[in-house]
């Protein structure tokens, strides 16, 4: 019995991470299948008749809508995931500018984004790295505090 527990314990720490990788997996399945639908609909076009066609857009139309289901269901179930906690900050949102001079609490670790190959963000040069500010992403110069460059509304 206390055997059936444990295996019960460890079954239910390792499903939500399957679950997590399994959603990915049927974004990309959705799109694969998108574009057969799409690849069909071309063929309806050029030898079958208007039927064929009618039937071939509603396939579209129908696989377009799951995938927007399937990413809408991905960023649901990535997003803490991704978030990493509360980006709230203590402060009220700043909208900053290139070339402006931030205090060290708005660019303090906490704050700092530690994957940025992650979201498709650059490497991050010397002396620089990428915080999240918000729903924007500043590169910050930590020696001196200057914003380096922004990306607005990144995160929405």
């Amino acid at each position: 019995m206390r055997k059936l527990i444990i295996l019960g314990l460890m079954a239910a720490t390792v499903i939500p991470g399957v679950a997590m990788a399994q959603s990915r997996g049927e974004v990309r399945d959705s799109e694969r299948h998108l574009r057969q639908e799409q690849r069909q609909l071309r063929d309806a076009e050029r030898y079958g008749d208007h039927r064929d066609v009618r039937d071939a857009r509603r396939d579209v139309r129908d696989a377009r809508q799951e995938l927007r289901e399937d990413w809408r269901d991905y960023r649901k179930s990535h997003r803490d995931v991704y978030r990493g906690g509360n980006w709230r900050a203590p402060f009220r949102y700043n909208r900053w500018d290139v070339g402006a001079q931030l205090r060290p609490t708005y660019y303090s670790p906490r704050y700092y984004i530690a994957d940025p190959y992650r979201y498709h963000l650059p490497r991050p040069g010397a002396n620089l790295q990428w915080v999240r500010h918000y729903n924007d992403v500043l590169l910050v110069n930590v020696r001196t505090g200057r914003v380096v460059q922004v990306h607005r509304g990144f995160f929405w």
